[in-house]
């Protein structure tokens, strides 16, 4: 396989279901350097599927009756940031209804079609000098954002007028239209310093007046709305364990009582696999049907499908191995309109309906048989602690000891698993075998599993090494011919790694974290991420910040680091990288800074074709110069 060969797949993404089901279809277009996309149907009763909508920015199917409202770039040049919000009326032509110059979070129908409620983003970026006095000063993959908030409109569905009917400092995250058409439940932030907190507000359509039903929930999912229009489902939880607490499935009714639905379920309640190649989605992921309330969950190294009653009752409903990754529920008919993807294939789409799963495409089969995808295999073991591990191997095919990355997931709070990634698999076909692993920290498993606070760098690094120890003991692998890689927190643990252990031939680390302290105030998140997770602040604690900040032990290091960086990573920020690789070069490492100009921390997920291409390039010249064929194996 090439890096070219991303272009070959189709992603498929955003099911949403109205009288006939739809999607949204994303294919790579390396000569534009962009992605198409436009937005298909598919007739659920011949299972019949035709694009209705071009592209080649199309997303976001919203459908109402004979109405199907959109968000597009059409008409929009390369350098705009904004989106419309169109409506196609069936059997007519798409139509503007409104624009909106810094995009669009969500969109909910009002029930009798007149209206729809928008969140969006608002205020006027400052093109040169910035006069900073709020935080964050930026935001990741949207920029300066120091001046700009987020608000809930009311648009006309006929004229396109729009108005705005919230106020004040306000980041409103997500809203959605109670079945009886009087209000609307948004979730919103209202303090800078802690912009993570959301309140859950219900707006009185007719009275125009607000009411909050919750304060102090962390959440940055969907609300959605009981049949009945009496009480409203969030996911979000109230962080017992800080940013490691599980998401929970939380019901406020509007009579002022709650209850917390998944408590007893102790997984987190929203899908965290890794995978490369998604597509635009806005499919909430949390929706009530009928009785029941549905939600993906991260299990193991899969996601899948539940649904909960009131009174607390948890089943499952689609799972397995594989990742459940979007889906819309048709609770009267009794449908699930969902997307799936394993291992070895990319996202397909699928209905579920009276207990049998139908697969309603197979864009991406050709291009599957022909590049030959591999299916991981997966291996359990017992840390020292007693603990019990997640991994996979996916190995090249062929014999012999092949040479190796052991790849580390970023968050920490996210999972590897059934998931499917291009970059693996592309690395398989080249000859290395990935092993990638679920260590303290992850997602998937319980509460407990996931909280490493103050402790980054010690048990999770335990388990990566006695996971390296297990693999080396059970599988093929070259022991002389390893690499380390990662990004984001996964950079973090490769800095960490090749500083306490000189194992590994090679190591990659993309988006990294090598100096806490600078972290913390320097990013969209840092000044409260940092405090939660590493328990320190550059006045409070500094040492731990220091101790467990990977530049601290730059003099160790003898592995050869490839550093990968955006430059507009305002997550973590460009420092991270230079500092790591400035320390590298003054101890006499061999090292290449690699930086991506006009890329965020979303680079290997949506980054501009051309850049993940050459990302991925720079990565398998990396690994060839120092695990390559040339290099005589630990077998002789």
């Amino acid at each position: 396989m090439e890096p070219r060969d991303l272009a070959k797949l189709v992603l498929v993404s955003n099911p949403a279901l109205g009288d006939r089901g739809y999607f949204v279809y994303t294919k790579i277009n390396i000569k534009r350097d962009r992605y198409d996309s436009s937005i298909w149907e598919v007739d659920l009763s011949s299972l019949e599927k035709r694009a209705v909508l071009q592209g080649p920015a199309d997303m976001a199917p919203l459908p109402k009756g004979g109405r199907l409202a959109f968000l597009s770039r059409r008409g929009l040049g390369k350098k705009s940031r904004g989106v419309g919000l169109w409506v196609l009326e069936r059997g007519g032509v798409p139509r503007r209804l409104a624009h909106f110059p810094l995009g669009v979070l969500d969109l909910s129908w009002s029930p009798d079609g007149s209206r729809l409620a928008v969140v969006a983003y608002r205020g006027k970026p400052e093109r040169d000098v910035k006069h900073v006095e709020g935080l964050p000063l930026w935001t990741n993959d949207f920029g300066f954002s120091y001046n700009v908030e987020s608000h809930l409109y009311l648009v006309d569905a006929e004229s396109g007028v729009k108005a705005v009917v919230t106020e004040g400092w306000a980041r409103v995250r997500h809203a959605a239209w109670s079945p009886d058409g009087r209000y609307i439940a948004y979730t919103v932030a209202r303090d800078q310093l802690r912009p993570y907190l959301v309140d859950l507000a219900v707006y009185d359509v007719a009275a125009k007046t607000h009411r909050v039903l919750a304060r102090g929930l962390e959440s940055a999912h969907h609300v959605a709305w009981s049949p009945k229009s009496d009480a409203v489902a969030v996911a979000g939880h109230k962080m017992p364990r800080g940013f490691a607490s599980h998401n929970r499935i939380y019901v406020y009714w509007l009579d002022g009582s709650e209850r917390c639905l998944t408590c007893g379920f102790d997984r987190n309640v929203v899908n965290t696999l890794n995978s490369d190649v998604r597509g635009p989605s806005y499919t909430p992921v949390v929706q009530w049907a009928e009785d029941s309330i549905y939600f993906t969950a991260t299990v193991g190294g899969s996601a899948e499908l539940y649904r909960a009653d009131v009174d607390g009752r948890v089943e499952r409903v689609i799972g397995g191995e594989g990742v459940v990754d979007e889906f819309a529920v048709d609770g009267r008919r009794g449908r699930v309109l969902y997307t799936f993807m394993t291992a070895d294939s990319p996202k397909e789409l699928y209905l579920y309906e009276d207990g049998r799963t139908t697969r309603l495409t197979a864009f991406n089969d050709f291009a599957r048989e022909a590049l030959g995808f591999s299916r991981p295999e997966h291996f359990r073991f017992r840390a020292s602690d007693g603990a019990e591990i997640d991994g996979w191997v996916l190995m090249p095919k062929g014999g012999g000891r092949r040479p190796w990355v052991l790849y580390i997931h970023g968050g920490p709070k996210t999972a590897y698993g059934w998931s499917f990634m291009f970059e693996f698999q592309l690395l398989a076909s080249r000859g290395y075998a990935v092993v990638y692993t679920n260590p303290r920290g992850s997602d998937g498993y319980s509460e407990e599993f996931a909280d490493i606070r103050c402790r980054y760098g010690e048990r999770d690094y335990q388990d990566l090494m006695e996971a390296v120890d297990y693999v080396l003991a059970h599988f093929e692998l070259d022991e002389r011919r390893a690499a380390v890689a990662g990004g984001s927190y996964g950079g973090f643990m490769t800095n960490w790694v090749v500083g306490h252990t000189d194992r590994f031939a090679a190591a990659i680390t993309q988006r990294s974290i090598c100096d806490w302290v600078s972290m913390f105030g320097t990013t969209d998140i840092g000044w409260y991420f940092v405090e939660d997770q590493i328990c320190c602040s550059p006045w409070r604690d500094r040492d731990r910040c220091l101790e467990k900040s990977p530049l601290l032990y730059a003099d160790r290091v003898k592995t050869p680091t490839l550093i990968v960086h955006s430059i507009e990573d305002y997550r973590t920020w460009l420092d991270q990288g230079v500092a790591f690789y400035t320390a590298l070069k003054l101890n006499g490492v061999e090292t290449k800074l690699v930086l991506f100009p006009g890329e965020s921390h979303e680079l290997t997920r949506k980054g501009k074709p051309r850049h993940r291409l050459e990302d991925l390039r720079q990565k398998l010249d990396w690994l060839d110069r120092h695990l390559g064929k040339n290099l005589k194996s630990s077998s002789g």
